[in-house]
């Protein structure tokens, strides 16, 4: 029987999902092709159809699991113009997306706790280390817009401001999933969206006027 490109395209993801999981429970060294195609639930055959070596599928695993914070990251550049706004729903949507969607988890257990960083990961360590500039960036500029409007009373640089934000993010993502007994990431939510106001010194009455002069309300 003819395959069509939906079978194509089910398969592939069948394959993704059955890496991500081996992946992120086993590390990469553990995982062969082999195993993957067992959880898949099909022959060799149709990995190699879609992968050339194992070192494609990690890094197609990846942008598969991070699919989600791309998008995120595209939509707060788009609310440029209600800066706090956009920063406090990109911490909220990044917080919940760890709680709740298991491959965006898994992404980051891979990444943090079960790959050894080596030159076969050349290709997949530049596109991460561009997205975490994209965020970066995408955080200094929304600080520098929300500066000058009088949102923020910080007056540090927003490059810094911008990279103080990512990590700590990073540090709340790497502590929960090292630890996740440590706390209970979905109670301590509100705490770390206060935590945050507070760190970048954000003026809470300035973004309210602000945000009503956007919305007209």
């Amino acid at each position: 029987m003819r395959r069509t490109k939906e079978d194509a395209e089910k398969t592939r993801k069948t394959v993704l999902e059955a890496a991500l999981t081996l992946f992120s429970r086993d590390g990469y060294s553990l995982t062969t092709l082999s195993r993957i195609a067992k959880e898949a639930g099909c022959s060799r055959g149709p990995i190699y159809w879609h992968f050339e070596t194992k070192d494609d599928l990690y890094e197609a695993v990846l942008a598969y699991s991070q699919e989600p914070l791309e998008a995120l990251v595209a939509q707060c550049i788009g609310m440029s113009d209600q800066p706090v706004e956009a920063m406090e729903h990109f911490l909220d949507r990044w917080l919940s997306l760890l709680v709740n969607d298991r491959c965006y988890r898994q992404s980051f257990e891979i990444l943090l706790n079960k790959t050894e960083m080596t030159d076969a990961m050349s290709r997949t360590l530049k596109r991460e280390r561009e997205l975490t500039h994209s965020i970066v960036a995408m955080f200094a500029k929304l600080v520098a817009t929300a500066q000058s409007c009088g949102q923020l009373e910080s007056e540090e640089q927003p490059e810094d401001l911008g990279l103080l934000c990512y990590t700590y993010l990073m540090g709340i993502t790497q502590s929960w999933l090292f630890a996740p007994k440590l706390f209970s990431l979905k109670k301590k939510m509100p705490f770390f969206k206060r935590q945050f106001r507070h760190l970048l010194r954000i003026d809470t009455v300035a973004s309210i006027d602000s945000h009503q002069k956007v919305t007209g309300t």
